[in-house]
Protein backbone atom coordinates (compact mmCIF):
# COMPACT_ATOMS: atom_id res chain seq x y z
CA UNK A 1 0.00 0.00 0.00
CA UNK A 2 1.53 3.40 -1.23
CA UNK A 3 2.54 5.72 1.37
CA UNK A 4 -0.51 7.88 2.31
CA UNK A 5 1.70 11.47 2.54
CA UNK A 6 4.91 11.10 0.47
CA UNK A 7 4.12 8.32 -2.17
CA UNK A 8 5.47 9.49 -5.50
CA UNK A 9 3.36 11.20 -7.85
CA UNK A 10 4.76 10.85 -10.44
CA UNK A 11 2.39 8.44 -12.37
CA UNK A 12 -0.57 11.15 -11.80
CA UNK A 13 1.05 14.11 -12.83
CA UNK A 14 0.25 16.35 -15.53
CA UNK A 15 1.82 15.33 -19.09
CA UNK A 16 4.78 18.05 -19.30
CA UNK A 17 3.92 18.93 -22.72
CA UNK A 18 0.36 20.64 -20.98
CA UNK A 19 2.29 22.27 -18.38
CA UNK A 20 5.31 23.33 -20.74
CA UNK A 21 2.35 24.58 -23.20
CA UNK A 22 0.30 27.17 -21.32
CA UNK A 23 0.84 30.52 -22.69
CA UNK A 24 0.72 32.40 -19.03
CA UNK A 25 4.38 31.92 -17.81
CA UNK A 26 3.29 32.52 -13.84
CA UNK A 27 0.58 29.63 -14.46
CA UNK A 28 2.95 27.46 -16.10
CA UNK A 29 5.03 27.61 -13.24
CA UNK A 30 2.42 26.86 -10.87
CA UNK A 31 1.40 23.95 -13.06
CA UNK A 32 5.01 22.64 -13.14
CA UNK A 33 5.21 23.12 -9.47
CA UNK A 34 1.78 21.25 -8.96
CA UNK A 35 2.20 18.40 -11.07
CA UNK A 36 4.97 17.43 -8.35
CA UNK A 37 2.81 17.13 -5.90
CA UNK A 38 0.53 14.14 -5.13
CA UNK A 39 -3.18 14.31 -6.07
CA UNK A 40 -5.31 13.93 -3.27
CA UNK A 41 -7.03 10.61 -4.09
CA UNK A 42 -9.36 10.13 -0.43
CA UNK A 43 -12.48 11.29 0.26
CA UNK A 44 -12.93 11.13 3.92
CA UNK A 45 -11.09 12.27 6.47
CA UNK A 46 -11.99 10.83 10.11
CA UNK A 47 -10.51 11.07 13.62
CA UNK A 48 -10.57 7.41 15.22
CA UNK A 49 -9.65 7.32 19.18
CA UNK A 50 -7.54 4.31 20.38
CA UNK A 51 -5.97 3.17 23.71
CA UNK A 52 -2.71 5.22 22.53
CA UNK A 53 -4.23 8.45 21.15
CA UNK A 54 -5.96 9.58 18.70
CA UNK A 55 -5.14 8.98 14.73
CA UNK A 56 -5.98 9.63 11.49
CA UNK A 57 -8.01 8.21 8.77
CA UNK A 58 -8.16 8.69 4.74
CA UNK A 59 -10.81 6.56 3.51
CA UNK A 60 -10.82 4.29 6.77
CA UNK A 61 -6.83 4.09 6.27
CA UNK A 62 -4.42 4.92 8.90
CA UNK A 63 -1.99 8.06 7.91
CA UNK A 64 1.72 7.36 8.20
CA UNK A 65 4.94 9.35 8.76
CA UNK A 66 7.32 9.51 6.33
CA UNK A 67 9.23 7.31 8.71
CA UNK A 68 6.37 4.77 7.97
CA UNK A 69 4.98 4.96 11.77
CA UNK A 70 1.51 5.48 12.52
CA UNK A 71 0.83 8.92 13.06
CA UNK A 72 -0.74 9.12 16.47
CA UNK A 73 -1.80 11.94 18.02
CA UNK A 74 -1.94 12.87 21.78
CA UNK A 75 -5.71 15.17 22.20
CA UNK A 76 -8.40 15.51 20.44
CA UNK A 77 -7.50 18.80 19.67
CA UNK A 78 -4.63 18.04 17.95
CA UNK A 79 -5.76 15.16 16.39
CA UNK A 80 -8.54 17.57 14.73
CA UNK A 81 -6.07 20.06 13.48
CA UNK A 82 -3.85 17.74 11.75
CA UNK A 83 -7.62 16.42 9.92
CA UNK A 84 -8.28 19.66 9.38
CA UNK A 85 -5.13 20.15 7.48
CA UNK A 86 -6.01 17.02 5.26
CA UNK A 87 -9.97 17.96 5.20
CA UNK A 88 -8.05 21.40 3.24
CA UNK A 89 -6.08 19.52 0.38
CA UNK A 90 -8.18 20.30 -2.35
CA UNK A 91 -7.33 18.55 -5.25
CA UNK A 92 -3.35 17.97 -4.62
CA UNK A 93 -1.63 17.47 -1.07
CA UNK A 94 1.03 19.78 -0.10
CA UNK A 95 2.70 19.63 2.50
CA UNK A 96 4.13 23.06 2.67
CA UNK A 97 0.17 24.60 3.80
CA UNK A 98 0.27 21.43 6.46
CA UNK A 99 2.01 22.41 9.47
CA UNK A 100 0.41 20.47 12.37
CA UNK A 101 1.30 17.59 10.23
CA UNK A 102 4.58 17.86 9.73
CA UNK A 103 5.49 18.68 13.18
CA UNK A 104 3.69 15.78 14.20
CA UNK A 105 5.65 13.75 11.79
CA UNK A 106 8.48 15.14 13.07
CA UNK A 107 7.68 14.31 17.08
CA UNK A 108 7.44 10.83 16.57
CA UNK A 109 9.77 10.70 13.40
CA UNK A 110 12.69 12.47 15.00
CA UNK A 111 11.96 13.62 18.92
CA UNK A 112 11.21 10.68 20.28
CA UNK A 113 14.45 9.69 19.97
CA UNK A 114 16.39 12.77 19.85
CA UNK A 115 15.12 14.52 22.56
CA UNK A 116 18.46 15.40 24.52
CA UNK A 117 19.54 17.29 21.22
CA UNK A 118 16.29 19.08 20.52
CA UNK A 119 16.02 20.45 24.48
CA UNK A 120 19.48 21.34 24.30
CA UNK A 121 18.76 23.24 21.52
CA UNK A 122 16.01 25.50 22.55
CA UNK A 123 17.80 26.05 25.44
CA UNK A 124 20.32 27.47 23.59
CA UNK A 125 18.12 30.02 22.54
CA UNK A 126 18.01 31.68 26.19
CA UNK A 127 21.48 32.14 25.85
CA UNK A 128 20.96 34.52 22.90
CA UNK A 129 17.52 35.35 23.54
CA UNK A 130 15.46 38.31 21.37
CA UNK A 131 14.65 40.32 24.96
CA UNK A 132 17.93 40.18 25.83
CA UNK A 133 19.21 42.38 23.06
CA UNK A 134 17.95 46.23 23.40
CA UNK A 135 17.84 49.33 20.43
CA UNK A 136 19.98 51.87 21.25
CA UNK A 137 17.79 54.67 19.53
CA UNK A 138 15.00 55.77 19.09
CA UNK A 139 14.05 56.64 22.51
CA UNK A 140 10.56 55.50 21.76
CA UNK A 141 11.19 52.18 20.37
CA UNK A 142 13.52 51.44 23.24
CA UNK A 143 11.09 52.17 25.81
CA UNK A 144 8.46 50.09 24.06
CA UNK A 145 11.14 47.49 24.82
CA UNK A 146 11.76 48.28 28.29
CA UNK A 147 7.97 48.40 28.90
CA UNK A 148 6.99 44.76 26.64
CA UNK A 149 9.98 42.79 27.59
CA UNK A 150 10.83 43.31 30.96
CA UNK A 151 8.22 41.74 32.74
CA UNK A 152 8.88 38.66 31.41
CA UNK A 153 12.48 38.49 32.09
CA UNK A 154 11.43 39.57 35.85
CA UNK A 155 9.00 36.52 35.45
CA UNK A 156 10.93 33.96 34.05
CA UNK A 157 13.78 35.34 37.06
CA UNK A 158 11.09 35.08 39.55
CA UNK A 159 9.51 31.74 38.63
CA UNK A 160 12.67 29.97 37.42
CA UNK A 161 15.62 31.88 39.23
CA UNK A 162 17.38 32.47 36.34
CA UNK A 163 18.27 36.74 36.03
CA UNK A 164 19.33 36.72 32.15
CA UNK A 165 20.99 39.96 31.36
CA UNK A 166 20.42 42.29 28.72
CA UNK A 167 22.38 44.17 26.39
CA UNK A 168 22.44 47.22 24.09
CA UNK A 169 22.82 46.61 20.62
CA UNK A 170 24.45 43.14 18.61
CA UNK A 171 27.21 42.82 21.07
CA UNK A 172 26.88 39.48 22.69
CA UNK A 173 26.48 38.38 26.50
CA UNK A 174 26.90 35.67 28.12
CA UNK A 175 24.35 33.85 30.35
CA UNK A 176 25.12 32.61 33.47
CA UNK A 177 25.56 28.57 32.61
CA UNK A 178 24.07 27.95 35.77
CA UNK A 179 21.02 29.56 35.11
CA UNK A 180 20.86 28.21 31.67
CA UNK A 181 21.03 24.75 33.08
CA UNK A 182 17.98 25.25 35.27
CA UNK A 183 16.40 25.98 32.18
CA UNK A 184 17.34 23.14 30.83
CA UNK A 185 15.73 21.06 34.00
CA UNK A 186 12.69 22.89 33.15
CA UNK A 187 13.11 21.77 29.72
CA UNK A 188 13.17 18.05 30.32
CA UNK A 189 10.49 17.64 32.17
CA UNK A 190 7.94 18.73 29.35
CA UNK A 191 6.51 15.93 26.99
CA UNK A 192 7.71 14.88 23.49
CA UNK A 193 4.54 17.06 22.24
CA UNK A 194 5.19 20.31 24.50
CA UNK A 195 9.18 20.07 23.88
CA UNK A 196 8.26 20.34 20.01
CA UNK A 197 5.88 22.96 20.23
CA UNK A 198 8.47 25.10 22.17
CA UNK A 199 11.60 24.22 19.79
CA UNK A 200 9.25 25.27 16.71
CA UNK A 201 8.07 28.14 18.90
CA UNK A 202 11.85 29.17 19.74
CA UNK A 203 13.15 29.44 16.46
CA UNK A 204 9.88 30.69 15.08
CA UNK A 205 10.42 33.70 17.56
CA UNK A 206 13.80 33.92 18.48
CA UNK A 207 12.76 33.80 22.15
CA UNK A 208 13.04 30.95 24.43
CA UNK A 209 11.65 33.42 27.12
CA UNK A 210 8.71 33.76 24.87
CA UNK A 211 8.15 30.30 24.01
CA UNK A 212 8.11 29.17 27.59
CA UNK A 213 5.61 31.86 28.70
CA UNK A 214 3.50 29.94 26.19
CA UNK A 215 3.97 26.73 27.41
CA UNK A 216 3.35 27.93 31.11
CA UNK A 217 0.37 30.10 29.77
CA UNK A 218 1.85 33.23 31.36
CA UNK A 219 0.95 34.83 27.61
CA UNK A 220 -1.54 33.56 25.48
CA UNK A 221 -0.92 33.32 21.98
CA UNK A 222 -1.61 36.92 20.49
CA UNK A 223 0.52 38.58 23.14
CA UNK A 224 3.85 36.63 22.61
CA UNK A 225 3.41 37.30 18.38
CA UNK A 226 3.32 40.79 19.32
CA UNK A 227 6.40 40.63 21.46
CA UNK A 228 8.07 38.51 19.19
CA UNK A 229 7.60 41.41 16.49
CA UNK A 230 7.48 44.26 18.59
CA UNK A 231 10.50 46.05 16.20
CA UNK A 232 8.97 45.09 12.69
CA UNK A 233 5.40 46.08 13.86
CA UNK A 234 7.63 49.90 15.13
CA UNK A 235 8.84 49.57 11.19
CA UNK A 236 5.79 49.18 9.84
CA UNK A 237 4.36 52.34 11.99
CA UNK A 238 7.20 54.78 11.08
CA UNK A 239 7.44 53.31 7.52
CA UNK A 240 4.50 51.80 6.55
CA UNK A 241 4.00 48.11 5.65
CA UNK A 242 5.60 45.71 2.81
CA UNK A 243 3.51 43.77 0.65
CA UNK A 244 6.06 40.85 0.66
CA UNK A 245 6.87 41.20 4.43
CA UNK A 246 3.34 40.96 5.52
CA UNK A 247 3.08 37.90 3.45
CA UNK A 248 6.12 36.37 5.11
CA UNK A 249 4.91 37.44 8.79
CA UNK A 250 1.37 35.92 7.78
CA UNK A 251 2.99 32.69 6.86
CA UNK A 252 5.04 32.61 9.91
CA UNK A 253 1.94 33.26 11.78
CA UNK A 254 0.22 30.35 10.57
CA UNK A 255 3.28 28.03 11.23
CA UNK A 256 3.68 29.70 14.83
CA UNK A 257 -0.19 28.56 15.58
CA UNK A 258 0.41 25.39 14.62
CA UNK A 259 3.35 24.68 16.71
CA UNK A 260 1.54 26.78 19.79
CA UNK A 261 -1.61 23.42 19.02
CA UNK A 262 0.81 20.77 18.72
CA UNK A 263 1.88 21.94 22.40
CA UNK A 264 -1.59 21.86 23.95
CA UNK A 265 -1.91 25.81 23.85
Amino acid sequence: MRDLLWYDPSAEAEAPDQVLSHPDPVKRAQAAQKRDLPRRFWKDVAVEQTDGGFRILLDGRSVKTPGKRELRLPTADVAEGVAEEWRAQETHLDPATMPMTRIANSVLDAVVERRDEVAADAVKYAGSDLLCYRAEGPDRLVARQTEGWDPLLDWIDETHGVRLLVAEGIVHVAQDEDGLARLRTRVDALDVWALAGLHVLTTLTGSFVLALALIERRLDRDAAWSLAHLDELWNAEVWGRDTEAEARLAHRRREYDAAARIAGI
